[in-house]
């Protein structure tokens, strides 16, 4: 059988979304009885991965103008095949098809979007999930979430969980990054994700927990916090507070493998993928308790309710002054990765594809 694949995230920056599709369409391109076909618009930004799968250029669009003509003009003009899309939009008005939507993090926190972005996808979402054979989305959380919200039979949904390469962190080169403990986050700047929350809960612990920094991944200065008013200029000139900014893999994976905890204090998540690769990197975790976590944490990690800086600051604390944890924490971390592999993922959604 024939699948065409949505390869518009050959155009965008790597998210967590992206993530899922290019992990996925590397794999799904080496099946057998599968013939795939990988379509994208102009403006490709991943040339390795678009040679590596033979994409093609279609259109003259780019973005969702792209996915909403060129696409569907395209597939039609190909005796309209099975179209798999792997990010969260598609063309709203094309049967037959598979969807992807990751969770409605757009409703449930607005705020961390613009405002026409939220309006785009209340817009297009409802149609896109009602004009397709399945919707694949990527937890239990994310199915019920979705599911109810928009009325939809929990029958037309399939789970496939993100998965993790654990033999991209074992064959990384352990390097020191630093000198001193040090507490580890790492994220987007959206609201939801809540540094607010951690930082907040750091500032509070500073002069207990003298021997610990905290780093933060994904942001080069305060300035790229949104809605933050804290006074920490004094904590990062003392080198108290580090913002990284944006790191290439090797720089993470040493960074995940050197940090004495690793904190990850979202409010809403779909999934939640790096608080398993600090696992992946033998780094325990502390987490918030809402949304998806618990589903993909298990009992792996210890517990905070994101809506307390208190109970951040308790939890981090009872961490650093129970030292066995560590040791428990790595050995539940390690076993709980195992469950997440990107080759049992593909063999859903070839299964799905071939419903």
């Amino acid at each position: 059988m024939k699948v065409i694949v949505n390869a518009r995230f050959l155009t965008q920056a790597i998210t967590g979304v992206q993530r899922f599709a290019i992990e996925l369409s590397k794999r799904l391109k080496n099946s057998h009885d599968i013939h795939v076909e990988f379509v994208s618009p102009k403006g490709i930004i991943h040339s390795n991965l678009a040679d590596e799968l033979n994409a093609k250029v279609i259109g003259s669009f780019q973005g969702h103008l792209w996915e909403q003509v060129d696409l569907p003009v395209y597939l039609k003009k190909n005796n309209s095949p099975l179209l798999l899309n792997l990010c969260s939009t598609a063309p709203i008005f094309y049967n037959p098809q598979i969807v992807t939507h990751h969770d409605i993090t757009y409703i449930r926190y607005p705020e961390s979007f613009s405002k026409k972005f939220v309006q785009f996808y209340k817009l297009i979402v409802p149609l896109m999930l009602k004009n397709s054979k399945k919707i694949i989305t990527v937890s239990d959380f994310s199915k019920n979430e979705i599911s109810n919200y928009y009325n939809i039979t929990k029958d037309k949904f399939i789970v496939i969980y993100n998965g993790v390469d654990t033999n991209q962190f074992i064959n990384i080169e352990q390097k020191n990054v630093s000198n001193r403990k040090y507490i580890l986050a790492v994220s987007s700047r959206n609201f939801h994700k809540n540094f607010q929350g951690l930082i907040d809960a750091f500032k509070n612990i500073q002069h207990t927990q003298k021997d610990v920094d905290l780093f933060i991944v994904g942001y080069s200065s305060l300035k790229s916090f949104n809605n933050i008013q804290l006074d920490v200029e004094d904590l990062e000139k003392q080198g108290r507070i580090r913002f990284l900014g944006r790191v290439d893999d090797h720089e993470l994976i040493s960074l995940y493998q050197n940090a004495s905890l690793f904190i990850f204090p979202s409010l809403y998540e779909g999934f939640g993928i790096p608080p398993l690769e600090a696992q992946a990197c033998g780094c325990p975790v502390i987490s918030s308790n809402q949304a998806s976590m618990p589903e993909i944490l298990s009992d792996s990690v210890l517990y905070f309710n994101p809506s307390s800086a208190e109970n951040l600051e308790e939890k981090i604390i009872y961490f650093y002054n129970n030292p066995e944890l560590k040791s428990q924490l790595v050995k539940k971390g390690l076993r709980n990765v195992k469950r997440f592999d990107w080759n049992n993922s593909v063999e859903i959604l070839r299964e799905v594809i071939r419903f």
